[in-house]
C-alpha cells in the first residue's frame, strides 16, 4: 500500500522586513541617536543577526522582499547601505503608520498581485499594527527591536535573568498587540516561517 502523498506547504509571496531595529541597528537606537552623530562605522549600521543569511536565502527562493522605515530619508540611506541590492528598499508612504497603507505600496512596487502568503517582520508595534491592518502575517522581532531598545553591546552586558525578563516582557507586549508569531531576532527566522507554512497549509488566515 502506498503511503499518502504530503500536501506541499504553501509558498510565500513576498516578504517585507522593518529596517531599524529588525534588518539593521540592533535596539533600534539610529532614531534616538543624538544628532550629527556618526554612523557609517557605528554599531547602528551592522546587519542583525541572520539578517544576511535569510535575505539570501530568499533571494535564491525567489521570493520577493523590501524594507519599511519611516526614519528620515538620509538616515534611512545610512542604515540601509550594508544591505547592497539584497533587498528592495520602498518608497515612504504619506500616511503614517499603524494605517495599512505602506505595507501595500511596498508589496504593489514588489508587483504582488495578492495578500496571500504575505509576511511583515518587525520589532516595531507600529510597522506590525500596519501589517495586521493591512491583512498580512506577522512576526514581532523581541530582543533586536525598540521594546528592548538596547545596543548588541548593552545586550551582552546584561546577565543571564536580565536578557531573559527583558526578552519576555518584549514577547508578551509582541503577542498583545496581535503578532502571529514573536522570535529573539532574524537567526529563528527560518523555523518560524515554516511553522507559518504549516498553520497556513491547515487553512489558518491572518
Amino acid at each position: 500500500m502506498l503511503a499518502p502523498v504530503a500536501t506541499p506547504l504553501p509558498a510565500f509571496s513576498a516578504l517585507l522586513f522593518g529596517l531599524s531595529g529588525c534588518l539593521v541597528d540592533f535596539g533600534a537606537q539610529a532614531g534616538t541617536a543624538s544628532k550629527g552623530a556618526a554612523l557609517a562605522a557605528d554599531t547602528h549600521t551592522q546587519l542583525t543577526p541572520g539578517a544576511l543569511e535569510n535575505l539570501q536565502s530568499l533571494r535564491q527562493q525567489g521570493i520577493p522582499c523590501a524594507w519599511l522605515d519611516e526614519l528620515p530619508d538620509p538616515l534611512s540611506q545610512t542604515l540601509s547601505a550594508p544591505l547592497g541590492n539584497l533587498i528592495t528598499a520602498t518608497a515612504r508612504s504619506q500616511v503614517r503608520w499603524p494605517a495599512p497603507d505602506a505595507c501595500w505600496l511596498a508589496l504593489m512596487a514588489l508587483k504582488v498581485n495578492q495578500l496571500e502568503g504575505c509576511v511583515l517582520v518587525s520589532g516595531e508595534p507600529r510597522l506590525l499594527r500596519s501589517g495586521l491592518n493591512a491583512g498580512l502575517w506577522t512576526i514581532g522581532l523581541a530582543s533586536c527591536g525598540p521594546l528592548c531598545g538596547l545596543s548588541p553591546a548593552q545586550w551582552q552586558a546584561l546577565d543571564s535573568h536580565e536578557r531573559e525578563r527583558l526578552r519576555a516582557q518584549a514577547t508578551l507586549q509582541l503577542y498583545a498587540l496581535g503578532a502571529h508569531s514573536v522570535i529573539d531576532h532574524l537567526g529563528e527566522l527560518e523555523s518560524c516561517l515554516a511553522d507559518i507554512s504549516l498553520r497556513r497549509r491547515k487553512g489558518e488566515k491572518p
